[in-house]
């Protein structure tokens, strides 16, 4: 009993450092055709284009606050000059942390986090548990922050840096898919999306990360090998689970079900 409340208590602490939601009941869809849905992919080909927007403008501004000149006779209420929140180095931490934690925050699509569709689905015998999943991003995006940091000290401290760039890209691509997957259940059309967009993405990123730093190129690399190891894992799902085509389909919500 004290072992599964551990468990318990393990599961909760990651799932809100990570903002995973309980499992809840989802509502079941009927495909009534296998004619591609229009627009689902103007919808999702949008949302991503503003949320990379919306990243870069967040890229542009903290370009803009790490370059204002300290005052001088700053009131006596603000942090003082050798506060780290006055050090750009720990300004940019705290930044990069915010944006791979919550990058979904930009997003304009429904980015909800949670096990249940996981659940829910057939999964081949090799499958990690569901706890394992927000155990494994939250060490990535620790590994994430720190990579990001280190190539922003290598580009002279420039926000606006082509690998940081490429980085917000790959986040916008990673939560369209978790749209596509976790909270709508389009198996079919999220095997070409988590190929085309996180782990391609993912290449370019640690390649480009690791030419600014290697170092920061070797702390990515992890990052990259689950996104290869979760682009299986979706393709396995898929074909356990019907192999729908691989684009979205119109579908019709079940009402009953709600």
């Amino acid at each position: 009993m004290s072992q599964s409340n551990s468990t318990n208590r393990v599961e909760n602490v990651v799932n809100s450092v990570m903002g995973v939601k309980n499992p809840s009941p989802s509502n079941t869809a009927n495909i009534n055709t296998q004619e591609l849905d229009g627009k689902a992919v103007f919808i999702y080909l949008g949302g991503t284009v503003i949320q990379i927007v919306l990243m870069v403008l967040a890229l542009y501004g903290m370009e803009w606050v790490t370059n204002q000149p300290i005052l001088e006779n700053s009131p006596s209420w603000l942090p003082t000059a050798h506060s780290p929140w006055r050090d750009p180095r720990g300004i940019a931490i705290v930044f990069f942390a915010v944006l791979t934690l919550r990058s979904r925050l930009f997003s304009p699509l429904d980015n909800t986090r949670s096990s249940g569709r996981y659940q829910q689905v057939t999964r081949p015998n090799w499958a990690p548990p569901p706890l394992a999943f927000p155990i494994i991003w939250m060490t990535i995006g620790v590994l994430r922050v720190i990579s990001s940091v280190l190539v922003w000290q290598a580009v002279d401290e420039n926000f606006l840096a082509v690998p940081l760039i490429a980085f917000v890209i790959h986040l916008a691509l990673g939560d369209t898919w978790n749209t596509i997957f976790t909270v709508e259940g389009k198996l079919g059309a999220a095997v070409p999306v988590v190929i085309m967009g996180p782990w391609l993405s993912a290449i370019v990123v640690t390649i480009l990360y690791w030419q600014t730093a290697l170092l920061a190129g070797l702390l990515l690399a992890p990052s990259l090998i689950w996104i290869t190891v979760a682009c299986i894992l979706v393709y396995s799902i898929w074909r356990l689970n019907g192999c729908e085509p691989l684009y979205p389909l119109k579908r019709e919500l079940n009402r009953e079900s709600q």
